[in-house]
């Protein structure tokens, strides 16, 4: 099966295993399967793509043509909610 996300399924499997301090899911447990990795893949490009495109609206708004981490911080608190 192809990745269509622009996430490797190892970076994903990382992030998720060190972020889970719970001993049934870190390194004890069953690893994380394809379908949970590709999902969360996904999850994560649509994440990155809505904050991207939030913060050239955000930057528009200002009259910037160049979004800078300030756009993103103005959008993220709204983005997390969303998510």
């Amino acid at each position: 099966m192809e990745e269509t996300s622009g996430f490797r399924k190892e970076l994903v499997s990382r992030l998720l295993h060190l972020h889970f301090r719970d001993c049934k899911t870190k390194g004890f447990g069953p690893p994380v399967g394809g379908d949970a990795l590709q999902l969360m893949a996904e999850f994560l490009r649509i994440f990155v793509v809505e904050a991207a495109a939030r913060g050239v609206s955000q930057a528009q708004a200002e009259g910037l043509g160049v979004v800078d981490v300030d756009q993103l911080e103005k959008v993220l608190p709204q983005l997390l909610l969303d998510f």
